[in-house]
């Protein structure tokens, strides 16, 4: 019983993530401190110092905020010939990258058209970024091989997967969160290619793991997430959810690992004491990451250059700037046709067909 909860559970979270963003965001800049607008007490007079002899002018500190440097693009050693007129890769037939709307789609759209311009020099081919309209959207433009390169959160992967045979190729490697329940805590800060969820209670509530949920409400992010519980609300994102178990309004809750403390959600600015009154009461196992996929049919030659080519943007730092403005990736990783086949295996347990929940 106890490991038909923890299949289920690890459903419901991975299907409350699913649709959120890809990552929690960078971590913005601190704003520089206002200076103080009482004058200072006045110092007693001292004597002048004496003069002393005139050196070389200091070497300027740079500023902070230097934007990154362009992304070097040159061409790759193997790029392929120019394609023939009308061939996938050229002016006419461009090769489409689709981008799931996980969050700015501004900023996405602005990263995406930089990933495709670079791509374009480094191999002589012609791409096209689009963003889809939905997670739903970019997904079936796969399946119909309307875009033939994919930059889709996980789930959506595992969709696209299970129904089309897309198949990751790169995963994305964040920088690991984590949270004192967490038995892999020890490696916080340092590069993953996974990340979990988190369950967190109101300690009020009484919850400390899954059994005490019954009869308590619970708030998911998403409405594909809402089943099994007295009361299920829609939060809207990880923030609130967190915010509506702070304030009673949901017993508990599930949101990325840790929202309590991230800086970026900075959730302690508004409410000091959030992370004693909110506690995580348990993990998910691993979930890979998303990252970029291919359609089944697009020429393994294509493939190959298209890799060689974002692995080299992961290494330079204009490229990195770039991936990390899209979906905070701080570098990429090769992976097998296979990676997403354990996660696949255990929606299929809780009796979940993923190719089923593609509309």
């Amino acid at each position: 019983m106890t490991k038909r909860i923890s299949i289920l559970f690890a459903l419901l979270v991975v299907l409350a993530l699913a649709l959120s963003a890809c990552g929690p965001a960078a971590t913005p800049t601190a704003a520089p401190t206002e200076p103080p607008t009482k004058a200072p007490t006045e110092a007693p007079p001292t004597e002048a110092p004496t003069e002393a002899p005139p050196t070389e002018a200091p070497t300027a500190v740079p500023p902070t905020n230097t934007p990154p440097p362009p992304p070097v693009c040159d061409k790759l050693a193997d790029a392929p010939a120019a394609p023939a007129a009308g061939e996938l890769g050229s002016a006419e037939n461009p090769i489409v990258i689709t981008f799931v709307p996980s969050g700015d789609t501004g900023k996405i759209a602005k990263a995406g058209g930089a990933i495709a311009e670079c791509l374009s020099q480094m191999t002589g081919l012609v791409f096209k970024e689009e963003v889809g309209t939905s997670f739903a959207a970019s997904i079936e433009a796969m399946g119909a091989e309307k875009a033939h390169v994919g930059f889709l959160n996980t789930f959506s992967a595992v969709l696209a997967q299970s129904k089309y045979e897309v198949f990751p190729v790169l995963l994305a490697i964040r920088k690991y969160n984590t949270n004192a329940v967490d038995p892999d805590k020890d490696m916080a800060g340092t590069p993953a290619p996974f990340y979990k969820g988190q369950f967190i209670a109101n300690v009020d509530s009484g919850i400390k793991s899954f059994a005490d949920l019954k009869g308590k409400t619970f708030c998911f992010v998403d409405p594909n997430s809402s089943s099994g519980f007295k009361a299920v609300q829609m939060a809207g994102s990880h923030n609130n959810v967190a915010i509506a178990v702070y304030k009673g309004d949901c017993d508990a809750g599930v949101t990325y690992v840790d929202v309590l403390t991230d800086s970026s959600a900075n959730l302690a600015a508004t409410y000091p004491d959030i992370a004693q009154k909110v506690m995580p009461f348990a993990v998910t196992d691993k979930i890979p990451n998303d990252g970029m996929q291919f359609i089944k049919n697009l020429d393994p030659k294509l493939q190959a250059i298209i890799i060689e080519g974002m692995l080299a943007m992961a290494q330079d730092p204009g490229g990195k700037a770039i991936l990390k403005s899209l979906y905070n990736y701080d570098s990429l990783t090769k992976v097998e046709a296979n990676t997403y086949d354990g996660f696949i295996a255990v929606l299929k347990a809780a009796g979940v067909d993923p190719a089923s929940l593609v509309k």
